[in-house]
C-alpha cells in the first residue's frame, strides 16, 4: 500500500507541477544527502505512519454472489492508515525553492483525495477514496523541528502532506449454506401427552400472485421418554 501511495504522489506532482527538469525522490533529507545533491530536487519523505482511528469501522461486511442475492462470505472492513510526508524543494537559490513549494502547495490544494486514475494495485481494487490533507498543524506529540533534529539536518521550509490510505486486512469468514426451506418447531409431546406437533411456516401465493405466509401444523405422536 505504501509504495502505491508513493507512485500516486510522484505521478500527481509530475502531472500537476510540470517538473521536467526537477527530480522527485523519496530520500531522507539528511545533511549528507543534501551535500551530495547536485540538481533541482523535490523530496517527498515519509516520516510517520499511524492508524486513522476516526475511520475505523466495527462489525463485518458481507460479500455477495454475482446476482447480489446471496451472501457468500464475510470480511472485516478496511483499516485506514495516515502516511505523513515531509515535502521539500532543493535548488541552488531560495527563490527557486519557494516557487517550487508554491506550485506544490497549489497542486495538493486542488485535490481532496488522490485522483482514482493514479491509483493502482490493491489500493485501486478497494475503490475507496484516499483523502489528502495539506499543511495542517502537527499533533501535540510531534513537531517538525523534532523531525529535522532526528534527521541531523537544518530546519528548512516544507509542506506536510498526510494521505489516509485504506488497507484490506485479508481476514475472511465463511458462511453456511443458504436456507431453502422454512423452519419447523416441535412443540408439546412431554411424556407423550399431549401429542407433539410440528409448527412451521410456508410461503404461498394468493390470487393476485403476492407471497403470503401460511401456518402449517402436522400432528406427530411420540413415544414416552426413556
Amino acid at each position: 500500500m505504501i509504495h502505491e501511495v508513493d507512485f500516486a504522489l510522484r505521478a500527481l506532482i509530475e502531472r500537476e507541477v510540470g517538473t521536467r527538469d526537477v527530480e522527485v525522490v523519496f530520500d531522507a533529507p539528511t545533511r549528507d544527502w543534501a551535500g551530495r545533491r547536485n540538481s533541482p530536487t523535490i523530496d517527498v519523505y515519509l516520516y510517520d505512519i499511524r492508524e486513522d482511528l476516526r475511520r475505523r469501522e466495527r462489525g463485518v461486511h458481507n460479500s455477495y454472489d454475482s446476482e447480489g442475492a446471496r451472501v457468500t462470505g464475510r470480511h472485516l472492513p478496511p483499516r485506514h492508515f495516515k502516511l505523513s510526508y515531509l515535502i521539500t524543494a532543493w535548488t541552488s537559490r531560495p527563490e527557486d525553492e519557494h516557487r517550487l513549494l508554491s506550485a506544490l502547495l497549489l497542486c495538493f490544494l486542488r485535490f481532496d483525495a488522490l485522483p482514482p486514475e493514479l491509483l493502482g494495485g490493491p489500493l485501486a481494487e478497494l475503490a475507496l477514496p484516499v483523502p489528502v490533507t495539506v499543511a495542517l498543524p502537527p499533533p501535540e506529540d510531534r513537531a517538525f523541528a523534532d523531525v529535522w533534529s532526528a534527521l541531523g539536518g537544518e530546519l528548512k521550509p516544507s509542506i506536510d502532506v498526510v494521505v489516509s490510505a485504506p488497507v484490506d486486512t485479508g481476514q475472511q469468514f465463511e458462511v453456511g449454506p443458504p436456507v431453502t426451506v422454512p423452519p419447523l418447531l416441535t412443540v408439546g409431546g412431554i411424556d407423550g401427552s399431549p401429542p407433539a406437533e410440528q409448527v412451521g411456516q410456508v410461503w404461498d401465493e394468493d390470487e393476485a400472485g403476492r407471497r403470503v405466509s401460511m401456518r402449517r401444523r402436522a400432528g406427530l405422536t411420540l413415544g414416552p421418554r426413556p
